[in-house]
């Protein structure tokens, strides 16, 4: 990228913070819509940018987060000075979500996609009973939990960190399938899976244990199954700076103590 040439869209989470810091930005480096932008630069959090990128899925569009919430694992160092010559020499990173498609217990069926994970939640005080099938083979007959998820690179670093799943270099050809409190198979803690993996869930006992199902924001209730894989056709495009990649972020994350 020509640092001399950029155009910018910035967009705000739309707190006080993100929007003083998109009107300083915007009267130092200009504003383009961001259809017609070379970078959309997203001023917020990590839920924000995700929201971006959901937005920006499939068009090409260049996003680069500056943190201007709170956790911001996935964004840049918010500084304004020098943006182009940062934003020329950023490393850009290919993101595939995953596609969910449910069938509820009315037989309807709903489609969305997830750049995070897709989980499933037990809807009621009853635990969960599922099974897991991966590419037309049941690999599990039962799993009695509060809930189990199918999480990307990019969101093995969210919920499923906190459920004790594997964190993924954002290059892994991997997904990673981790359980929400598993209660039967107790010692069961998740599988690694190839990213070309079809993953069914069936849950069993649906009217007495209901489950809920989520892809990223989209909620499916009371689902008797979900299909996952990754999408062979819809991508986003992160930028991140040079010498602070994401997999730097993952190898700096696996040394906290």
């Amino acid at each position: 990228m020509d640092a001399k040439s950029l155009t910018f869209s910035f967009v705000s989470s739309g707190t006080a913070e993100a929007d003083a810091a998109a009107k300083r930005l915007t009267k130092r480096y200009g504003q383009m819509p961001a259809g017609q932008a070379d970078v959309v630069v997203a001023l917020g959090g990590d839920g924000f940018l995700l929201q971006t990128l959901r937005e920006t899925m499939s068009t090409g569009k260049r996003v680069y987060g500056m943190n201007r919430g709170t956790v911001g694992f996935l964004m840049n160092e918010y500084r304004e000075d020098a943006l182009p010559e940062r934003l020329a020499a950023a490393m850009a990173e290919t993101i595939r979500p995953l596609e969910m498609e449910t069938t509820d217990n009315a037989g309807e069926t709903t489609q969305a996609l997830a750049i995070n994970e897709v989980s499933l939640l037990r809807q009621s005080y009853q635990a969960a009973r599922l099974r897991i099938t991966i590419d037309d083979k049941v690999r599990l007959d039962e799993l009695i939990c509060d809930g189990v998820m199918v999480a990307t690179p990019a969101g093995s670093t969210a919920y499923n960190l906190s459920a004790h799943g594997p964190i993924l270099p954002l290059d892994a050809p991997l997904l990673a399938l981790t359980p929400v409190s598993p209660f039967r198979p107790r010692r069961w803690r998740g599988a690694l899976l190839p990213k070309t993996a079809v993953v069914r869930f069936d849950v069993l006992e649906e009217p007495k244990r209901p489950v809920n199902a989520v892809a990223d924001h989209t909620e499916v209730k009371s689902v008797v199954s979900v299909v996952v894989k990754e999408s062979a056709s819809h991508t986003a495009t992160l930028l991140f700076d040079a010498g602070h990649s994401w997999s730097e972020r993952i190898l700096a994350e696996q040394f906290k103590y």
